[in-house]
């Protein structure tokens, strides 16, 4: 009865994750250029 609950589990879990990632690329990428980029370019223009 308990592996029967697991593989329900796991197979739930599988099923969600193919509808619904969890992994969100845009969260993982840089939007602009960060503090380091500005300090380092201080009074520069381009």
């Amino acid at each position: 009865m308990m592996t029967m609950i697991i593989q329900l589990r796991d197979t739930l879990r599988v099923v969600r994750e193919f509808i619904v990632p969890s992994y969100r690329p845009e969260r993982h990428y840089m939007r602009g250029p960060g503090p380091a980029c500005a300090e380092r370019n201080h009074g520069q223009r381009a």
